[in-house]
């Protein structure tokens, strides 16, 4: 089931975000798409209006997409809308802590995890296999590797 994600309600939820950093949205994408990644999970974040409404294409991946309500609209607008033209509601998780929000995803059939709840599961997934840190090497053993590569040119 693919996320439908109110993003400035999980911003002011999330440990280490701030609504007044001016880099808060790109932060929250990013650490989306680690957990997309990691659970092979297709999520849209929509964000109140931004400079210019619709679909970012800077910032949306295979798995995330990254939508910014159109001015004079908001992101709650933007979800409502969504739910009511999706095939199958019922196929949708929205995240988010406004209650009218929760409300309407209920109503639609759609299934409904809170801002906190799904912060605490991307805070709980381990990091994928390519994400780990590479092993550090002594000071030896880079100029081991160093003398190797000089000897070959």
């Amino acid at each position: 089931m693919p996320f439908l994600i109110d993003g400035h309600n999980l911003i002011g939820r999330a440990p280490g975000l701030s609504l007044a950093d001016p880099d808060d949205e790109a932060e929250l994408v990013r650490r989306i798409q680690q957990y997309c990644r990691r659970h092979r999970r297709r999520a849209t974040v929509v964000f109140d209006a931004g400079v210019s409404g619709g679909r970012s294409g800077a910032l949306s991946t295979p798995e995330l997409e990254v939508v910014f309500a159109s001015s004079g609209r908001r992101a709650d607008d933007v979800i409502r809308e969504r739910l009511r033209r999706a095939r199958d509601p019922a196929g949708w998780i929205v995240v988010s802590s406004d209650r009218e929000i929760q409300r309407v995803a209920r109503q639609a059939g759609a299934r409904v995890v809170s801002s906190e709840e799904f912060v605490a599961e991307m805070r709980a997934s381990p990091p994928a296999p390519h994400e780990e840190r590479a092993p550090r090497l002594s000071e030896d053993e880079i100029q081991e590797w160093l003398d190797l590569f000089q000897r070959r040119k």
